[in-house]
């Protein structure tokens, strides 16, 4: 079981930077886009951290391995990164499954924009836009093999871009976008992930719900906050 998140901070840029951490009651098998963590392997926790929107290093794995140290938090784990408040997050429940977005729509881009001079086109960003990066972060409460978990990652982002278009966001998400399902890591194996499966089907609803929640909202970017 993947345990509700808990919201804590560390000091960063003078200000005191908020983190979202999850705690699984035992390894969990997972699936995810992060920088830290990232791939197919058993994880233990996951934490999606706030950052300044201008965050320029170059080496974010090792930073959230410094973040992940300071917690205390022991094995491996899943690390992302987001210019969002994630106090923000937004939970949706669906049959079992369990998702939490922190939805940023500041920079979205299409996933098959035209490229100009070697930079994908799209529009800036008006310092009124909310800011960019939707997190995802998925529990599926039934041991999924590993396609069905790849699967699961396509109908998570199908699920996402969904509510984009009908929330009338000019994109499939933004070029920062992460997707972590976790499911249990023994039982037995549910075969598919897609939208008309078992578990593809609430895991979509919940996902759709959750971004379209988040994105119909407004998001102040950390950064634009007063120092606490």
């Amino acid at each position: 079981m993947l345990n509700e998140p808990f919201l804590t901070t560390r000091r960063e840029d003078g200000r005191d930077a908020p983190l979202l951490v999850w705690r699984a009651d035992r390894p969990l098998l997972a699936v995810s886009s992060a920088p830290l963590g990232g791939g197919l392997g058993v994880r233990e926790w996951v934490v999606n951290a706030t950052v300044s929107m201008s965050y320029d290093r170059e080496d974010p794995a090792d930073h959230l391995a410094e973040l992940t140290d300071q917690l205390g938090l022991d094995g491996p784990g899943v690390g992302l990164l987001t210019g969002v408040d994630v106090a923000e997050v937004v939970a949706r429940t669906d049959s079992g499954v369990r998702v939490w977005a922190t939805v940023g729509l500041g920079v979205p881009v299409w996933a098959a924009a035209a490229v100009e001079g070697g930079v994908t086109a799209s529009t800036p960003a008006a310092p009124s836009q909310r800011v960019g990066t939707v997190n995802i972060v998925v529990y599926v409460p039934a041991r999924l093999g590993h396609a069905a978990l790849v699967n699961a990652v396509a109908t998570a982002t199908e699920a996402k871009a969904q509510a984009l278009a009908e929330l009338g966001v000019p994109g499939t998400g933004t070029p920062t976008d992460a997707v972590t399902v976790l499911c249990p890591a023994d039982g037995p194996e549910a075969a598919y992930g897609g939208p008309r499966s078992t578990w593809g089907a609430p895991l979509a609803r919940a996902v759709h719900a959750a971004v379209t929640v988040g994105g119909a909202g407004t998001v102040v970017p950390w950064s634009h906050r007063l120092p606490g």
